[in-house]
């Protein structure tokens, strides 16, 4: 007969299985694909992505392997090229303190080369980074007559160690690459890696150049010969965050900044031989003035051209978050006019007192190279006047920064990735979806027109271990990466968006509402001059009762700590409605409430849509908080506090009962066997106890979590999808996997609940950490108690989720 423990497991085990059958259901009806650890199998620590268009090949940068997927026949076993470090290269790097699982070759880079036969491949080689070259037509990487690998060195390629950020990108045949240039990861380059020697451009190491910088991404912004009157030069531009020099603090506070170099430079001939002469950084502010919010640490940058021909309308996308807050996301969006306009704007001023001023004439210092330079005799920058020189090494800060205001803001989420699709043909009707990936294996979508952004979809695709750490767009698909698994998801799919007001929303990309069959099609008729996103909502309003949310009832008990959110996108400001003697504290734009008497009935979250000038306010949330019975309520903390004690006594009592069974057992079992038995064989009776494993392994290169990630975003035609590299560590390992939850839930006083549950998007639950410690003296048998009281489902109580709802800027 099975045990009740037998029982409570198996009813668990289902439990657990029948949210990931229904997920998987949902994901192959929309015809969504995940490869996952158990098709790539010892395969892990995906880093970098690398799509042929033509043929649909995805190249994946993982450790000692490199794997190519294609990305129309998902369901075929993915090909493997194993590019590891002999035993004795290993060893060498164990020597110098690292551990087996650094000392492993991780692929950070993958680009292809001019020939367009090879991939240029580079890995970080037990902490000696070398680069290789794999053939595209065969899937193998070229070796010698011995059989052996050729490689080059990869030193200012690609960083020593796997963890630390870097990036690159690859334009006319050479690489441009910023990342750590020494063992011990304290020097940092920008570079020009490839080439001829003598046109390796490098920075200064100079704190004042860069301070301690974590690269994030880097993009290319050409311009065409026949487009390009002014003979301009192409210019590279790297984006990380580092320490600010310029603000005097007790401790050093970072800053996002974008540094530009240009194409042509090859140093100067005195002063800065083999340096950049044309190396200009500025800081980049993502600040929301209406709540006097700055966001400023910089996770990841997405290229785009508004237009595919004119290089003057390419925009950059940045991922921010804040250094107090890392749970809040913002997107900020800088054009690089805007980058240009303040390159050629005053220069920082260095404080000691023996600065130079600025030299007057021409050229300027940092200028690239155009006609009229060309014009006056300057066709290389190693014919610039030293004291130029001279004055842009010192002074490589521009004195304005480049601002910009939120397009979107998210509370309570942290995005680790980002990538865009445009939407519109008109320039002032332009709009965007934005593939934001999360920290906890998560893909949203959110639709920004104007001044209205809607969140459209929350995806869950992997495990809450596996953040999202690239994002790649092609033919409607979005290609989602994470540390183990990989993920095709439909992106521009009409089908996908249930409801009418979604489907506005996604207008301008060709669908349309179709109230009789109650789906979202795709419209014969392309969306007009006079056919915008507000008549499609507008057409909505009759049918689904705009600004209308449905009334979640929460049944509560006193003094139950809730956090109430309202879903809410952007900055525009939002307000709440509810009971006049509540005790509540706004945490913008969610609402805190501590239940009390006074305390019971509505909650209602209104904010502003519309235009900035004429807002109108719209409700976005709306809660009804009801006392739960008081007999059931007692009943139940009574019942609650009755078994906890029971299970206490219970477990003394057993514990009690088996020492003294097992010590009469011990004296019965010595006087009738031990005096016939050889000395020594009694100790061999007693059985040893096995320590049970975790299930969640502390080292993040053992079990294949994220080392690096490929920052993709490189500049392109119009829908911006790239081949820039990063990377980066983020994310705490955990047990557990996302889990939804929804309906209406009865919260009682024995379980203190936080309903960011309902943080507005998606009920995370967060595994392997506990509110509390036992006191030490009740042991390990009090904290079975409780993981065994845990997995009782009267101790847990699932949360209501938020349905996606649009919101305004």
């Amino acid at each position: 007969m099975m045990s009740p423990a037998g029982v409570m497991c198996i009813l668990l085990l289902v439990c657990c299985l029948l949210p990931g059958a229904s997920w998987a259901a949902t994901l192959s009806g929309l015809q969504d694909t995940i490869i996952g650890p158990e098709v790539f199998r010892a395969v892990a620590n995906f880093s970098t992505f690398l799509l042929d268009p033509t043929s649909g090949v995805l190249f994946l940068g993982a450790r000692d392997t490199i794997v190519a997927v294609d990305t129309k026949k998902l369901t075929e076993t993915p090909r493997t090229v194993v590019w590891d470090v002999p035993q004795e290269g290993r060893n060498i790097c164990m020597m110098k303190g690292k551990t087996e699982e650094d000392c492993r070759n991780y692929i950070l880079l993958l680009e292809f080369h001019s020939d367009g036969q090879h991939i240029y491949v580079c890995g970080t080689y037990a902490f000696d980074p070398k680069c290789a070259f794999l053939e595209i037509s065969s899937f193998t990487i070229k070796k010698d007559v011995d059989g052996q690998v050729i490689m080059e060195m990869g030193r200012k390629k690609v960083p020593f160690d796997p963890r630390k950020p870097f990036t690159a990108v690859m334009t006319g045949g050479l690489l441009y690459a910023a990342t750590s240039i020494n063992f011990r990861s304290t020097e940092f380059d920008i570079t020009r890696a490839t080439g001829p020697e003598q046109k390796q451009i490098r920075s200064e190491q100079k704190v004042y150049w860069l301070d301690e910088p974590d690269f994030v991404s880097s993009a290319v912004v050409e311009l065409s010969a026949d487009n390009n009157v002014t003979g301009e030069d192409d210019r590279i531009y790297f984006f990380f965050n580092e320490a600010a020099m310029e603000y005097t603090f007790y401790s050093k506070v970072r800053v996002p900044r974008v540094a530009r170099v240009c194409r042509s430079d090859v140093g100067g001939l005195r002063t800065l031989q083999q340096h950049w002469t044309t190396f200009l950084k500025a800081e980049l502010v993502c600040e929301d003035k209406l709540r006097h919010q700055r966001y400023d640490i910089l996770q990841d940058v997405f290229t785009v051209r508004h237009s595919a021909q004119e290089a003057g309308s390419t925009h950059f996308y940045g991922l921010f978050t804040t250094q107090w807050e890392p749970e809040q996301s913002a997107v900020c969006v800088f054009s690089v006019a805007d980058i240009i306009r303040v390159m050629n704007g005053p220069f920082k001023k260095r404080i000691d007192k023996t600065d130079t001023p600025t030299p007057v004439g021409s050229p300027r210092p940092g200028q690239c190279l155009n006609s009229a330079l060309k014009a006056e005799g300057f066709d290389s920058s190693l014919k610039i006047p030293d004291n130029l020189l001279a004055y842009v090494r010192n002074h490589p800060l521009m004195q304005q920064s480049v601002n910009a205001a939120p397009l979107l803001v998210r509370k309570g989420v942290k995005y680790t990735k980002l990538a865009v699709t445009l939407m519109g043909h008109s320039e002032g009707q332009r709009g965007a979806i934005m593939h934001l990936g999360t920290d906890y294996g998560e893909l949203h979508q959110v639709a920004v027109m104007g001044e209205n952004a809607t969140l459209l979809r929350e995806i869950p695709l992997f495990d809450a271990t596996e953040p999202v750490n690239n994002i790649f767009l092609h033919q409607g698909w979005a290609l989602v990466g994470s540390p183990r698994s990989l993920a095709r998801i439909q992106s521009e799919e009409c089908t996908v968006y249930f409801s009418c007001k979604l489907c506005a929303r996604v207008r301008e990309l060709g669908c349309e509402w179709d109230p009789s069959k109650g789906t979202c099609m795709s419209s014969m008729v392309p969306p007009g001059s006079g056919d915008f996103i507000e008549d499609a909502l507008r057409r909505c309003d009759a049918q689904e009762g705009r600004c209308s949310p449905v009334i979640k009832e929460l049944r509560v008990s006193l003094g139950l700590h809730l956090l109430l959110p309202c879903a809410q996108l952007s900055p525009r400001p939002c307000s709440w409605e509810y009971p006049p003697h509540s005790l509540t504290k706004q945490r913008y734009p969610d609402l805190e409430v501590t239940v009390t008497k006074d305390g019971l009935g509505s909650y209602v979250c209104t904010c502003q849509e519309g235009q900035i000038h004429d807002p109108a306010p719209c409700r976005r949330a709306a809660y009804q908080l009801t006392l739960e019975d008081p007999s059931t309520a007692g009943a139940i903390g009574g019942c609650t506090r009755h078994v906890v004690a029971f299970y206490i006594l219970f477990f003394f009592g057993g514990l009690v009962f088996g020492v003294l069974l097992f010590h009469f057992a011990k004296r019965r079992h010595s006087s009738s066997t031990c005096d016939h038995l050889p000395p020594g064989k009694g100790r061999d009776m007693l059985g040893s106890s096995a320590t049970p494993q975790s299930p969640c392994s502390t080292s993040l290169l053992h079990e294949g979590f994220r080392l690096t990630e490929k920052r993709n975003g490189i500049a392109s035609t119009t829908t911006g999808n790239g081949s820039h590299h990063g990377n980066n560590i983020s994310g705490t390992p955990t047990c557990n996997k996302a889990i939804n939850g929804s309906g209406n839930t009865s919260y009682t006083n024995y379980n203190i609940l936080s309903v960011d549950v309902l943080d507005g998007r998606t009920a995370r639950r967060e595994g392997g950490e506990r509110d509390a410690q036992m006191d030490e003296d009740l042991g390990d048998g009090i904290a079975g108690l409780e993981e065994e009281l845990a997995s009782f489902p009267m101790f847990k109580s699932s949360a209501p989720l938020a349905p996606c709802e649009e919101s305004s800027i």
